[in-house]
């Protein structure tokens, strides 16, 4: 028992967040079914899946953090689980998007129900996208240095947001990359040469917004780490 306790003690944080995060997305998925059984409206469906899709870069971040620790694997299957990690990330601060069908509101719902119910998936989604970043850039941190993990940080924000804009614009899905990845290579280079001002404001906007958030929360976690002096 006690070497059980020494374990759960040594990983207390690890395990907070890990249950924080999944208890914020069963009472997500539950004030969903909750609004489906008393309202008899089965809107916002997608939000599920959303929610599900948002779990896939932070489940790889993990394994990666785990496999860098040994260090024999960093070079070899890192590089792929990046990647997978990176193709799927904007689906986690995509829900935040999802706000926009408010404008059309079901007649036997409250707004403030789907307010609500929109808030917690959304900052489920939001804060499962900040953590596995967090995972990502510790990992780049320990190989190459601080000021490489943060440029990569901001690179990554950048490229979340283009995923972003992708999905709630041009309605492309993450794995279509895999799917029809020609297709998707030739549509992209036609919009990066020819943009839009809203593909341009939006991406600009939200990535800051994604780092905003980021960086806030990284320097709240390391806030108690300061020393304090008495005056």
């Amino acid at each position: 028992m006690n070497n059980l306790y020494n374990l759960v003690k040594s990983y207390r944080y690890r395990l907070a967040i890990f249950f924080l995060l999944g208890g914020a997305s069963v009472l997500s998925v539950a004030l969903y079914r909750f609004r489906g059984f008393w309202y008899e409206e089965d809107g916002f469906r997608f939000l599920t899946w959303n929610l599900f899709l948002a779990w896939i870069p932070l489940g790889a971040a993990y394994f990666a953090w785990v496999l860098s620790l040994g260090r024999k694997w960093l070079y070899i299957v890192i590089p792929f689980i990046a990647f997978v990690w990176i193709i799927f990330l904007p689906n986690a601060p995509y829900i935040i998007t999802d706000f926009k069908h408010l404008a059309d509101p079901r007649a036997d719902v409250p707004i403030w129900f789907d307010v609500m119910m929109l808030m917690w998936f959304s900052w489920t989604g939001m804060l499962l996208g900040v953590v596995s970043l967090y995972l990502m850039q510790d990992i780049v941190h320990r190989e190459f240095g601080r000021w490489t993990g943060w440029i990569m940080v901001f690179i990554v924000s950048m490229l979340s947001s283009v995923g972003v804009y992708i999905g709630r614009f041009i309605r492309w899905n993450s794995w279509d990359i895999f799917t029809d990845p020609l297709e998707i290579a030739s549509q992209f280079v036609s919009g990066a040469q020819d943009p839009s001002l809203r593909s341009i404001g939006f991406t600009i906007i939200f990535a800051g917004f994604f780092l905003f958030v980021y960086v806030t929360l990284y320097a709240f976690g390391h806030l108690l780490q300061e020393p304090v002096t008495k005056p």
